[in-house]
């Protein structure tokens, strides 16, 4: 029994797990060279050069959209509001 018990606190064997780069996009830009190629989610475990191009281009879309974001916090922040109504009822930007 008291070997039972310490046996649940022993580290568990694990296989070893590689985390090898997938060779296929290593020459892609973005590569660093101490790292090489990183997914971490293995989101292209077994993709294609097309879904790959799918993914940064959608990433490169994310990120852009996020600056604008930004950009539009910081404006109005700062003041700066645009000229007009918002709606029909004739409510403005500054409200």
């Amino acid at each position: 029994l008291l070997a039972g018990s310490a046996a649940a606190f022993a580290p568990a064997s694990q296989k070893a797990t590689s985390t090898v780069a997938l060779s296929a996009f290593e020459s892609e830009l973005g590569v660093q060279t101490p790292i090489g190629f990183l997914d971490p989610l293995n989101l292209l475990g077994d993709a294609t050069q097309e879904r790959f191009d799918e993914l940064r281009y959608t990433e490169i879309k994310h990120g852009r959209i996020c600056q604008l974001a930004f950009l539009g916090q910081i404006t109005t922040r700062y003041g700066i509001h645009l000229p007009g109504s918002i709606d029909n009822a004739g409510d403005s930007f500054d409200s």
